[in-house]
């Protein structure tokens, strides 16, 4: 902001990231990632698990859970992280995950330049994101411009749709304002 550049973010909205975790491709990536000694016992972690839902004081009968991490579980948020450790990332897009909370961000003088980087980068993660089953929440996901400017970057689309423009983010519990004066942060 300093040198004058245009920071445009958009912070993606994977829906019910934890549990449409396809399973079949967690046990791929184990295979691909990790040594033979901890494949069998992840995947026996993750297969032939069961659930049922409770409504009152009835149950109904088991199922098998033929997606998602076990929530609550230490492994649970590991899992997540072997599952997306492939996403793809560029020279000129910073990367920022923590489990299932994903920004992406772009900077350059001109902010049509900003957006056009960003905008080639999520064309790129849509076809990453369908070919795991992740589904993104386009009009939960959010951008924003970081700029001492009056202008902001131009919009961008995910999943054929535009993403919502906002003028203050929370992520990973941090209020970031487009002016970055974290007012709302300490507020």
């Amino acid at each position: 902001m300093d040198a004058g550049k245009f920071c445009t973010a958009v912070f993606v909205d994977m829906a019910q990231a934890f549990d449409k975790v396809w399973i079949p491709g967690l046990i791929h990536k184990i295979r691909t990632l990790l040594p033979p000694e901890f494949h069998g016992v992840l995947e026996s972690f993750l297969q032939e698990r069961t659930f049922s839902v409770r409504c009152g004081s009835a149950y109904s009968s088991l199922r098998e859970a033929n997606a998602g991490v076990p929530q609550g579980s230490v492994l649970g948020p590991m899992l997540f992280q072997l599952y997306t450790s492939d996403m793809p990332t560029s020279d000129e897009v910073m990367t920022a995950t923590y489990v299932d909370d994903t920004a992406l961000v772009a900077v350059n003088k001109n902010p049509n330049t900003a957006s056009r980087v960003l905008q080639e980068h999520l064309v790129f993660l849509e076809d990453w994101f369908k070919k795991w089953r992740f589904k993104i929440n386009q009009q939960k996901s959010t951008q924003i411009t970081f700029t001492l400017k009056k202008r902001s970057c131009p919009r961008v689309k995910l999943n054929g749709g535009y993403v919502p423009v906002v003028n203050e983010v929370k992520y990973l519990g941090v209020h970031l304002d487009k002016r970055l004066c974290w007012k709302d942060h300490i507020n």
